[in-house]
């Protein structure tokens, strides 16, 4: 047989050719085998999920504070946990610290007394006498309500006194436990504030603007006491507050003093914040201290809670102050809810829900129904029992390979990582209107009890009209920016790590 005769040049054009079909195949198969990894990981959870070491799940017994937002010439406050080592209380009484159980169910008075603002209790008789003799106050302890969690520290007074207070976005009145406490007061690590020593404190007058104001702040109308304001804040666990409506000297920082500020000297204070001298309102009514600060401050002010118990974190007042108000922050617009008695909250609007990658089938309409604000002294994110359903499935499909463990207190899917030194957790993202969707951190989906009971730290409502709130375990390591004046509501990573 005669041999074809084949020149160089078309050898090596047969060559070339051979090897781009050969690099086009190559190229399709790793198409493929890419394709075919990223669908693996996406089964497995990987690509959806956090892994988290069981280890840092445990809180730290010493003190890691974060150098992010503690500017001392600025209007930033530290925030710490209260029972945390970063607090002074820990040293002191760190063996009367709540256990999980307690703190949980403080938690839960904590929401039935949101969600008791639509059928108030009358707690409290107001007849307003100096010696309190139509008060009746309820048989409770320091220790079984729910309070929040997070404290700064301010100063009050001239000369100043610095007091500890919890900050609290879901309040409005600010208040400090007085001297003479007319019925025992609760015990709280600082000297308890005494009005008698201070030249800038004067009491309100019952007939003044200032006192009328008490209605819409408090939930309750003030009362007379040889013609002095008296307040009274009756909380829906059955706790109270109660004292003189007054004004005085509140101190931030060296530049950030203000006097005549309207706060509550309470003689009578049962049931609230173990430990704390009070409460710094920061609610939106206008005897809050966002309303009476916002000559200054601009209605905006924004805090980054501590990511563990035993970090801390900041609470900032006014734009120029906050780390992230004009970068890295994401906006969705604070909602107007329709129930009159959550006017003072702070009302966003949740849309949706994502779990592993996928989008829960959840109607907006459930969302709808109950409405939803943002606490900072909610620890756990409460859901409609048609979204915390949805929501529970899915987590649980996902985390099939590790072992369950016992409901706990509210927490009713926990799971055991005592024989892990990792796991693997689907990633949770909350959407809410205007396109802002928000990726928790393993932080914010996992509530630790021990190693052998770690649960998801979501609950559900009792129905689906009460109202969801977001918690502050879901906004951990987060700078979360509240532009009152401009209606909206900001988050951003990496506040406080």
């Amino acid at each position: 047989m005669e041999t074809p005769n084949i020149s160089s040049s078309s050898f090596l054009w047969y060559f070339i050719r051979f090897l781009v079909l050969v690099c086009l195949i190559l190229c399709s198969l790793e198409t493929c085998f890419t394709l075919e990894e990223r669908d693996v990981k996406s089964h497995l959870g990987l690509e959806y999920s956090h892994t988290v070491q069981v280890k840092s799940l445990q809180p730290a017994t010493t003190c890691s504070p974060s150098t992010e937002g503690h500017d001392k010439k600025a209007s930033v406050l530290k925030v710490v946990h209260k029972h945390g080592p970063c607090s002074h209380f820990y040293q002191s009484h760190k063996e009367n610290a709540p256990t999980h159980t307690e703190i949980l169910e403080q938690d839960q008075a904590r929401v039935n007394s949101i969600h008791s603002r639509r059928n108030p209790k009358k707690a409290i008789d107001r007849r307003g006498q100096r010696q309190w003799d139509g008060v009746t106050v309820p048989a409770l302890s320091g220790s079984t309500v729910g309070g929040g969690n997070y404290i700064v520290t301010v100063g009050l007074g001239t000369p100043k006194k610095q007091l500890s207070l919890t900050f609290d976005t879901g309040s409005d009145l600010t208040w400090t436990q007085c001297r003479p406490c007319v019925r025992p007061c609760y015990k709280q690590v600082d000297p308890i504030f005494d009005p008698s020593v201070s030249s800038s404190y004067a009491n309100v007058s019952c007939k003044s603007m200032e006192c009328s104001k008490l209605k819409s702040g408090t939930g309750n109308a003030p009362s007379c006491a040889t013609s002095t304001c008296v307040y009274a804040a009756a909380y829906g666990d059955g706790s109270i507050s109660v004292g003189f409506f007054a004004k005085e000297t509140i101190t931030l920082t060296s530049t950030d003093v203000f006097n005549g500020f309207l706060f509550g000297c309470g003689e009578i204070n049962q049931g609230l914040f173990r430990g704390s001298a009070g409460l710094l309102g920061l609610g939106r009514d206008s005897i809050s201290f966002v309303e009476q600060t916002a000559a200054k401050y601009g209605r905006f002010f924004s805090y980054c809670l501590p990511s563990t118990s035993s970090s801390t974190g900041f609470l900032s007042f006014g734009k120029e102050k906050s780390r992230r108000a004009s970068k890295g922050v994401k906006y969705t617009p604070l909602a107007t809810l329709p129930q009159k008695e959550y006017s003072s909250l702070y009302g966003i609007n949740l849309v949706g829900i994502t779990v592993g990658g996928r989008k829960l089938p959840i109607s907006t309409s459930v969302f709808k129904t109950s409405g939803t604000i943002i606490d900072s002294g909610t620890v756990i994110t409460r859901l409609p029992p048609q979204a915390y359903s949805a929501l529970r499935h899915a987590f649980q499909q996902g985390m099939k390979s590790y072992p369950r463990a016992p409901a706990f207190s509210i927490l009713d899917t926990c799971y055991d990582f005592s024989s892990y030194g990792t796991v693997n957790i689907p990633k949770i993202a909350i959407s809410f209107m205007g396109g802002l969707t928000l990726d928790l951190d393993g932080t914010g989906i996992i509530y630790p009890v021990t190693a052998s009971q770690a649960c998801l730290a979501f609950s559900a409502n009792k129905n689906d009209s009460d109202i969801a709130v977001f918690g502050n375990v879901q906004q951990m390591k987060l700078e979360v920016v509240y532009d009152v004046a401009k209606g909206k509501l900001g988050f951003a990573s990496g506040g406080c790590l």
